[in-house]
Parts: C-alpha cells; sequence; structure tokens
C-alpha cells in the first residue's frame, strides 16, 4: 500500500511544479517568438536538433530535475545561442553554409532518372513520380531537372514554361 501511496505522490510541491511549468513554457514562446529565425516552410538539420534538445532541457527544467530554473533557462538559451551562431555563419561563410546546411541533389535531368541519386536519398522512382503528379507533371520527358533540397523539398524545371510556377499548397517533405 505504500508503494501505491509513494506511485501516485508529489515529489515536488505542487506550487512549485506549476511555476517550473510556467516559467518553462512562457521563456520558450518568447524565445522561439524573438530569437528562432522561421524560414517558409523550412527546418533544417540545425533547427530540428535545437527543438529536441531544448525539449529535453525543458523536461528537466520542469520536472526538477535541475536544482534551479536558472540552470535550465542558461541551457536552453546557450541551444539557441549556438542556433543562431550557427544561422549566422551559415550566412557569412558560404564552406560553413555547406557543411551545416548540404547541397541539393540533382534527381533529374532532361526527363532521365540519376538513379545513383536517387539510391542515394532512398527515393524511389515510385515517390519521385508521385511527387512530380503533385506539380501538375505527370511524364519526365516534360522536366528538364528536379533538385532534392537541402530542407527536403523538391524543386521541378519544367521544359514548358507554363507547367512552371509556384510549388503545390501542400508542401509535402519525402
Amino acid at each position: 500500500m505504500d508503494q501505491l501511496r509513494e506511485l501516485f505522490s508529489f515529489s515536488l510541491p505542487v506550487w512549485e511544479i506549476v511555476l517550473r511549468g510556467s516559467v518553462i513554457y512562457l521563456s520558450l514562446v518568447l524565445l522561439f517568438r524573438f530569437v528562432v529565425r522561421r524560414d517558409i516552410g523550412a527546418v533544417g538539420i540545425a533547427d530540428l536538433l535545437v527543438v529536441v534538445l531544448i525539449a529535453d532541457a525543458s523536461q528537466n527544467a520542469m520536472a526538477g530535475e535541475y536544482k534551479t530554473l536558472a540552470d535550465g533557462l542558461t541551457l536552453i538559451c546557450t541551444l539557441l545561442g549556438w542556433n543562431v551562431l550557427l544561422d549566422w555563419a551559415a550566412y557569412r561563410f558560404p564552406l560553413i553554409k555547406q557543411f551545416v546546411e548540404g547541397d541539393k541533389l540533382l534527381l533529374v535531368e532532361n526527363g532521365r532518372l540519376i538513379h545513383r541519386n536517387l539510391r542515394k536519398q532512398l527515393i524511389t522512382e515510385d515517390e519521385l513520380q508521385a511527387k512530380l503528379r503533385s506539380y501538375g507533371i505527370e511524364n519526365l520527358s516534360a522536366v528538364r531537372k528536379v533538385y532534392l533540397e537541402s530542407d527536403g523539398d523538391f524543386t521541378v524545371i519544367s521544359r514548358h514554361p507554363q507547367q512552371q510556377g509556384a510549388a503545390p499548397s501542400a508542401r509535402e517533405k519525402v
């Protein structure tokens, strides 16, 4: 019976749990609103890594595994600071941009599949065809080039200028 009671008891005072959760939540809202830059629908590897690490740091700060909230907030600010610094360095220095963001990969050229690049990214021909259909292109012969961008989006350059244009409304990633 004592084990059951211990299972449902609090290890911290309820007010401290509420305070920790509130401070961390509001701090993250402010930090993400004013510090983290949002591209148009793009999430890079560094951004994803920051989100995962911040989630872990936030959990520790909220659950009380850090001694103080300041410990958790300092770690979160450090992670965001590194993210901003890497974004700045990638903007300023092409070599760092290449390392952090990667490069686009040519998948189709003049209507012909580049199988080596498809295999490298584990993209099947059917997946590529489905993506092309979402752009309104039914046949590979209508395509001049298809790139897989570093953020996972596809860029399709048609042989016929009237088929080029905006990406589909639901930007799906493979």
